[in-house]
């Protein structure tokens, strides 16, 4: 038996925070209370003074991504290692197969690929065509390989992005799994026609990236996926909202009752499009990423989401690509494989960003961190709270600490941190992960191949709690009405 007992600290869920000790054993947290005594040979933690909080979950990570003719710097041990490190024990990533790939073909070697991972891990599938194979695939994905979400690009013309059929036909489908849809929303046509138009007029460099992604171009194709998702009457989760347009988007479906949900990049938050004007080409082609940043009036768009509900989780699109590898566009910005790092930097920045500047509450924090992800993708309460019978992974939060991130310190892989020199008041001392000390005070433990793949049970009819739940029945009962509501044919004599 191992057994670890945290004594002293304040517990911080997403609903309360309280005084309590925790005691782990085998890999789950079996009581939470005070006064709490420790079995023989229990490894004892002092949490005075610290906060201990669920793990945090990262919704949305790219290791070992093969993307416009490279392939990402972390892999899946390098890059759950830096989540570790920054107090994330739990990565949803994503199965990207290629045009006419079979999807069971490209879930099968994320899978091979992911054995190496350190923490628990689960997979979204991207589903980039169509045809009957593809709607089998999802059905077997859900039922026998515990995947309840499938990604939908926009954007990515001529590569991976979906055209609105292949959208409705995947959200159709979705919707009779019981899985939930994600989209990364941007007009893909438009996309490509601004890039064009920006090479047009001489606009080559790093600067070109967002003046051919507005913030327009995501607020019509995050209103459009909307717009699909409510008339199919299924639930929508819009990956990495960077701007107003689209929080709005969101802001109004969910006001008007549609069960529409959103998340934010850390980045997003923080760092703004001036980043791509910067003289040095490689440290503006660091920050290319899709959707780019934006100026800073949008980053209060969306802080007023987090706090406001309309906007759910927080994540950080972690694919890091060194600065040989975004040279491939320094004559053509179009070509800068896109992608930042941030995994480990994540919940420190949104701690400072956040918490200490009372935009947000600590359970408030736990809730966009962790717990809603946790709910959303169906981990809860497997993970996502400090309980009893839940996984032992947890973080000891010290509110005191700082830190100066960089790329000097982080264990990362890339060559940038878009964090550079930023310091921050709040870090996690020590993280467990299925109960073992994986990080404490700067010593990062993590082993190779010690992450579980997490199953996710697609959403049913009983579960009354969750999004997807009597989707299925209730859009049988819209047909039955409007077969109901058929004008009936007269006979003429």
């Amino acid at each position: 038996m191992s057994a670890v007992l945290i004594q002293g600290g304040t517990v911080v869920n997403a609903d309360r925070e309280f005084k309590a000790d925790v005691l782990c054993v085998d890999g789950q947290i079996v009581a939470v209370g005070t006064g709490l005594e420790a079995p023989a040979g229990a490894t004892k933690l002092d949490a005075s003074g610290q906060y201990v909080m669920p793990g945090g979950i990262d919704p949305h990570t790219h290791m070992q991504l093969p993307f416009m003719g490279t392939v990402t710097m972390d892999d899946f041990y390098s890059g759950t290692a830096a989540a570790l490190a920054g107090g994330t024990t739990t990565i949803i990533d994503f199965v990207i197969p290629n045009p006419q790939q079979p999807l069971m073909e490209a879930y099968r070697t994320w899978r091979g690929w992911a054995e190496k991972a350190a923490c628990d891990h689960s997979f979204h599938v991207a589903i980039t065509w169509w045809d009957e194979t593809v709607k089998r695939d999802m059905g077997t994905l859900v039922q026998e390989e515990g995947v309840n979400s499938f990604k939908h690009f926009m954007a990515y013309k001529n590569a991976i992005m979906c055209d609105d059929e292949t959208l409705v036909n995947s959200f159709k489908r979705c919707l009779e799994l019981g899985a939930m849809p994600t989209v990364h929303a941007e007009n893909g046509e438009l996309v490509f026609l601004l890039q064009q138009e920006m090479k047009d007029l001489g606009v080559l460099g790093p600067e070109g990236h967002p003046l051919s992604r507005p913030p327009t171009v995501e607020g019509e194709a995050a209103q459009r996926a909307i717009a699909i998702a409510n008339v199919l009457n299924v639930p929508i989760y819009v990956v990495h909202v960077s701007c107003e347009e689209a929080a709005s988007a969101i802001a109004r479906a969910r006001a008007a009752g549609q069960r529409v949900y959103g998340e934010v990049l850390a980045g997003h938050l923080v760092v703004d499009d001036s980043v791509y004007r910067h003289p040095d080409f490689a440290t503006a082609a660091a920050h290319v990423m899709s959707p780019p940043f934006r100026e800073k009036t949008h980053q209060e768009a969306l802080w007023r989401g987090l706090q406001s509900g309309s906007l759910h989780t927080t994540a950080t699109d972690h694919c890091t690509f060194c600065a040989e590898q975004k040279a491939a566009g320094r004559f053509d910005f179009s070509k800068i494989p896109n992608g930042c790092g941030g995994v480990e930097e994540r919940l420190m920045v949104l701690w400072d960003a956040g918490v200490n500047t009372g935009r947000l509450t600590p359970s408030e924090f736990v809730a966009v961190s962790s717990a809603n992800a946790a709910k959303l993708f169906n981990l809860y309460p497997q993970k996502g709270c400090v309980a009893p019978g839940a996984d032992a992974d947890l973080v000891l939060w010290d509110p005191a600490a700082t830190r100066t991130l960089s790329v000097k310190t982080q264990h990362s892989l890339g060559d940038y941190n878009i964090f550079e020199g930023r310091t921050v008041t709040g870090a996690p001392s020590h993280t467990l992960s299925q109960g073992k000390l994986v990080y404490a005070n700067g010593d990062l433990r993590a082993e190779r191949s010690a992450g579980r793949y997490l199953k996710r049970p697609a959403f049913r009819g009983g579960d009354s709690a969750h999004p997807t739940s009597h989707f299925t029945s209730h859009f049988q009962a819209l047909a039955q009405k409007a077969l109901l509501a058929k004008p009936t044919a007269v006979t003429r004599a």
